[in-house]
């Protein structure tokens, strides 16, 4: 399983990814789910990857061929004006690698099946972010629905929910997602640390700050044990509850 998460900000855009990946409790393997492309003063592009790891390692690979340079090829997302086509590129790219792995492997329903968050800026447009379905289409976010989420996404979305803020900083989101991971880590098995993260500023062009999170990390320890602390004692200053009375 995965956990992945796209956050838009007034001051850009923050990208969390976990990076377990598993076929049954004895096969567990650490993969990068997320990819970052950049040409400095003209723009960042950052993508995060659900699914069937053949699926999204073959999308990721001919991504990287066609950004490659010139030649006999396709364009690629180097060369898109915009991310609404760069998202067009990596959807049609989506469709056309399921569609050959399905045709050339075992038949079962969405096995090939993978899901893709997609984020950056190009030029003077603004920061964007994208969900990918393996179907190809997408959909934006918006300050209205200003996170998208995939693979195990229910148990770390109602702290997204509840204490997000367009106006937050950095720091802030990260710690916001680190909560999220933390949520779902202790949940489910199949997601697991180290993590990796970038945090995309707006305007700059560029790639940010991007890190990862490795499975030690202080920080992060203490916002997990901090986290355990705060919620028992929050539930402790809940209103007691009264059994209602015989009649």
């Amino acid at each position: 399983m995965t956990y992945c998460v796209g956050l838009m900000l007034k001051k850009g855009l923050v990208f969390m990814s976990d990076t377990r990946t598993n076929s049954g409790v004895d096969n567990i393997s650490t993969f990068q789910k997320m990819f970052t492309w950049e040409v400095p003063g003209d723009r960042s592009i950052t993508l995060m990857t659900a699914g069937n790891l053949a699926t999204t390692q073959a999308v990721v690979s001919m991504l990287e061929e066609r950004s490659k340079g010139p030649g006999d090829r396709k364009p690629g997302i180097l060369e898109a004006e915009s991310m609404f086509q760069v998202a067009n590129m990596v959807g049609s790219l989506l469709k056309e690698v399921i569609a050959v792995h399905a045709n050339a492997g075992q038949r079962a329903d969405a096995v090939f099946d993978a899901t893709i968050i997609l984020g950056g800026q190009i030029g003077e447009g603004s920061p964007r972010l994208f969900m990918i379905y393996p179907e190809g289409n997408f959909i934006e976010a918006s300050f209205d629905t200003p996170f998208f989420q995939i693979g195990e996404t229910k148990y770390g979305r109602p702290i997204l929910v509840r204490a997000y803020d367009p106006d937050m900083s950095f720091e802030d989101a990260i710690k916001l997602l680190m909560v999220s991971f933390d949520s779902t880590i202790k949940a489910n098995l199949s997601v697991s640390l180290p993590l990796d993260v970038h945090a995309y500023e707006a305007g700059s062009l560029k790639n940010g700050r991007v890190f990862r999170i490795q499975q030690d990390d202080p920080y992060y320890e203490a916002v997990s044990s901090g986290w355990g602390v705060a919620l028992r004692e929050a539930f402790r200053q809940l209103p007691a509850f009264a059994l209602p009375k015989d009649d």
